[in-house]
């Protein structure tokens, strides 16, 4: 048996097969009528893990990895809703880490003589019942609600990365068990779940995030199994094998890399799902306790004001739902761009 560098390439590595090199049973040279297969020996099994590795090295190749990432963006590029959508997740997340960039007023000073007033040029958003900016309360909430977000979404890409690699990769008695249970989880709803999770540890931003991660955990561990499945039967994964490479080389190079893709996708999808259960779960009273503000306790706050206030609970609305809808628009058009 022969493995030229074309049938070892990886395709993520953006290796070209039509020019891999010269295959070795057209040359003549006649290793196929030597009787010793020289991948099965230890100077095959390096030769054609070097092969392998140039071929991986190689991403400056029409059709590699950096021409295929430069494409991409070219096309992102090209569509001004993605463009827009990105901008405004991008200073959502600048507010969570440095909200005064945006603001001079305290979010936490009260004026009476200023209770209820309007959105204007002195405040974007009003004020609310104690006269607090609306629109630094809502800059400086977000950083409590993205953090909390980046926590549950951390929980959950670990433990369901985990999930699904082991029970992919390796199949059998542990996919059957670990999956029986991601079923099990799956069967709950993520709200309720995290209800009782939160009920369980104690209220607060870091048992929210705690609760929101692990529900959001089996819909992970469902797709990078089904994206392991499906990449570890192809044609390279095999030669890989057959050139001598490790399972552990095999999974970290080959399968890992080529199923990143639906579940980076995935993440970007349930950033907005764990940032409407983050502030579900704030507006039910299970976050941070007053005065402290967050989105979800800021849009229940002005719940009592709709009459008279409206813009106290729904410019926080319209905010969350922005930054909602701009993060599934996104993941939508990474989702295309995939396929």
């Amino acid at each position: 048996m022969t493995v030229s560098a074309a049938h070892i390439a990886s395709p993520a590595a953006g290796a070209d097969p039509a020019t891999a090199g010269a295959d070795p049973v057209s040359t003549g040279a006649g290793p196929v009528t030597t009787g010793t297969d020289p991948v099965t020996t230890g100077a095959g099994r390096a030769a054609g893990e070097a092969l392998l590795d140039e071929a991986l090295l190689d991403e400056s190749q029409p059709g590699g990895r950096r021409a295929n990432l430069a494409a991409s963006l070219r096309t992102l590029g090209s569509r001004p809703g993605f463009v827009i959508a990105v901008l405004f997740i991008a200073f959502v997340v600048v507010t969570a880490f440095a909200p005064g960039l945006f603001t001079s007023h305290d979010p936490y000073a009260t004026a009476p003589a200023d209770r209820l007033v309007g959105p204007g040029v002195g405040h974007l958003f009003g004020t609310d019942e104690l006269g607090r900016d609306l629109w630094s309360r809502m800059l400086h909430g977000s950083a409590l609600t993205i953090k909390a977000t980046l926590i549950a979404l951390g929980i959950a890409i670990v433990a369901g990365l985990a999930l699904g690699v082991i029970a992919g990769f390796f199949g059998g008695l542990v996919d059957a068990l670990l999956m029986r249970g991601v079923d099990v989880l799956l069967a709950i709803p993520s709200l309720l779940m995290a209800l009782s999770i939160v009920t369980a540890l104690g209220f607060g931003t870091v048992p929210v995030a705690v609760a929101v991660g692990v529900g959001i955990v089996p819909g992970f561990a469902r797709t990078t199994r089904a994206e392991v499945l499906r990449v570890k039967t192809l044609p390279y994964v095999e030669a890989a094998r057959g050139g001598g490479a490790s399972w552990l080389r095999v999974l970290l190079r080959h399968v890992l890399p080529n199923s990143w893709g639906p579940v980076a996708v995935l993440a970007v999808l349930d950033t907005g799902v764990a940032i409407i259960a983050i502030a579900s779960l704030s507006f039910l009273g299970f976050g941070a306790a007053p005065p402290t503000a967050e989105w979800g306790t800021l849009i229940s706050a002005g719940r009592n004001y709709l009459i008279t206030a409206p813009w106290v609970s729904l410019l926080p609305g319209l905010f969350v739902a922005m930054t909602v809808l701009s993060l599934n628009h996104i993941s939508k058009t990474l989702q295309e761009l995939e396929r």
